[in-house]
């Protein structure tokens, strides 16, 4: 099957000019202007941008809560085609069978492309020793924890250093949900003790300073390590300066920020009766200096990245949120896999934030690089044929009633957007057109990481 694109406008992180793409099986063959190929199908689009389809870095999928793979069309009716979720690990489960584990659950149901992170949930030498060689899966990240104390998530600053020791021989990057586990835990008991329950509560037991120390300590590690370091959803001015700091020293030192950083703050954990328990992640969301900063970073090259950190809790509000008796034991986790290219755009691009190079940078191309996948966010010669024909003129407003997410909620529920994935094509096949998914279920692959990603391209030490 062969498709040729013609008469776009081609958008990409580093130029924007009229052409057309062909594209044969599923990789994109030709890229120029006027092609005269020979195509099964030819679609015109004049009027539009054609992107590189949507890499979202940072997903919970069947993991924490979130509901399973078989929600994954959202994404690709949001133009994203590929997501990196996250392989939790059980105890005395070795580090690579989480992972197989995680993948099971995906292979023949996602409907979108799908790699993963790996996460030690288990810290002792013979998982450590496993760290050298996730790169024989596919795997060529690892995230840990420095919050939940108390909880399997929880890794200390020894089993952070001894992973990161082992990653950096294997070229894996390592990655860190960087918030002081002991601060959230004393403040957390403070305002119980004093029946400040509701879920406002959640963001001022984990105030910035919290996320400021672990980043800190986080690079320090990096540092004695000698190992590159992205630290994951950023929220934090402070955390971000951080990042900035270090990475200006020549430190390869990287992070993300993610779409609800952008566009929420913590008035909405101060909605009315428990209503701000929809809007409870960790880190929180936070006032709006530093929404601004994020804004700032993402724009200067200080982060690297947007995700979604996307989890759709199954139950979503009703059957999950709503059951928590105060702002500690409510799930964590908001979905936003189908509207961060929509946000991203209205609100950085056509609010003149950030430019439309920038956006596929953030969007796209980065994330790809991140975590190690040379075929993915690029529109290029030999890539895969993952495109969005996206239509810029379009106006609408998210609603729950459009999401394909499978909760009762919508966190941007509201929220005024323009321009849409008018066309989304995965690996040459369309999936998704004009806001429906039109892809059949378990149309993804598992893509297999590379090690030595973006972070150390800048590793000169």
């Amino acid at each position: 099957m062969s498709l040729l694109i013609k008469n776009g406008t081609i958008l990409t992180a580093t130029s924007e000019f009229t052409g057309d793409l062909y594209i044969e099986g599923e990789t994109i063959q030709q890229i120029g202007y006027n092609l005269k190929a020979d195509a099964d199908r030819i679609v015109d689009a004049t009027g539009r941008y054609i992107l590189p389809g949507g890499v979202d870095e940072h997903v919970h999928y069947g993991s924490f809560g979130g509901r399973l793979f078989e929600t994954a069309e959202a994404a690709a009716v949001g133009g994203t085609t590929t997501i990196v979720d996250f392989a939790p690990q059980e105890k005395d489960v070795p580090l690579l069978d989480a992972i197989r584990r995680q993948a099971a659950k995906a292979e023949h149901i996602s409907s979108v492309d799908f790699a993963f992170h790996a996460v030690i949930m288990d810290p002792k030498e013979s998982v450590f020793e496993e760290v050298r060689h996730l790169p024989e899966v596919g795997v060529a990240t690892l995230k840990l924890f420095m919050a939940y104390k108390g909880t399997s998530f929880y890794c200390d600053d020894e089993a952070i250093l001894n992973a990161m020791m082992r990653a950096k021989e294997a070229g894996v990057t390592m990655m860190v949900h960087a918030e002081n586990a002991d601060i959230i835990t004393i403040l957390t008991n403070h305002y119980l003790s004093q029946g400040k329950t509701s879920p406002v509560y959640h963001y001022h037991a984990r105030p910035p300073i919290a996320e400021e120390e672990a980043t800190g300590r986080a690079i320090a590690l990096a540092k004695a390590a000698d190992c590159p370091l992205f630290v994951v959803h950023v929220s934090a001015k402070e955390a971000m300066e951080a990042i900035r700091e270090a990475h200006n020293q020549g430190w390869p030192i990287f992070g993300e920020t993610c779409t609800h950083y952008l566009t929420l703050t913590t008035d909405y954990l101060d909605k009315p009766g428990f209503e701000g328990a929809k809007y409870i992640c960790s880190p929180p969301l936070r006032p709006q200096e530093h929404v601004d900063a994020m804004w700032h970073a993402v724009r200067e090259g200080w982060l690297t990245a947007v995700g979604s950190d996307h989890c759709a809790l199954d139950g979503g509000y009703e059957g999950a949120k709503k059951k928590g008796t105060n702002f500690s034991n409510v799930p964590n986790g908001c979905p936003g896999v189908q509207d961060r290219l929509a946000l991203l755009w209205t609100y950085g691009v056509c609010a003149g934030k950030i430019t439309r190079q920038k956006f596929v940078e953030l969007f796209a191309t980065n994330p790809a690089k991140v975590v190690g996948l040379p075929g993915k966010g690029e529109l290029r010669v030999g890539a895969d044929a993952d495109i969005v024909i996206f239509d810029p003129e379009w106006k609408g407003v998210i609603t729950n009633k459009d999401s394909l997410h499978g909760i009762d909620y919508e966190p941007f529920e509201g929220f005024e957007i323009q321009g849409r994935p008018e066309q989304v094509y995965l690996r040459g096949r369309l999936v998704a057109q004009n806001g429906v998914f039109v892809g059949g279920q378990g149309g993804g692959q598992w893509q297999k990481c590379q090690p030595y990603g973006l972070c150390y391209d800048y590793y000169h030490k």
